[in-house]
């Protein structure tokens, strides 16, 4: 079992940065990939990005690619997600999940065993 929290969401105008964070109970953290998804009102929850259990390999989604930056710390038990140069059509709750699975390849949300409770973020323009 895996508790997972994440924090640093919030207000933010439209060029600004914000890192969110996700801590994981337990000590198998490194045990698990970790992903990042989002979801706008009204809209359905998409994939953002993925990081390794070794944090060697990421995945981002590919219209987020040079603003969206996942990283980890397996010692912190900790995964983020900076984020730069936002935009209004960034606003949504971020979540972080965990999967029992390699990152081998695209992990579709169902994949994922356990997920974050999520984190606002919303970009002002």
């Amino acid at each position: 079992q895996v508790q997972l929290t994440e924090s640093g969401g919030g207000l933010v105008q439209a060029g600004g940065s914000l890192r969110l964070s996700c801590a994981a109970s337990g000590r198998t953290f490194s045990m698990y990939t970790m992903g990042w998804f989002r979801q706008a009102p009204g809209k359905e929850r998409e994939f953002v990005a993925a990081i390794s259990r070794s944090g060697s390999s990421t995945r981002h989604a590919d219209p987020l690619k040079g603003r969206f930056t996942v990283s980890r710390d397996n010692a912190a038990n900790t995964v983020y997600l900076q984020m730069n140069s936002l935009k209004p059509e960034d606003t949504a709750v971020y979540y972080c999940a965990a999967s029992r699975y390699l990152l081998a390849g695209p992990l579709p949300e169902s994949e994922y065993q356990y997920w974050g409770q999520g984190t606002q973020v919303t970009v002002s323009s």
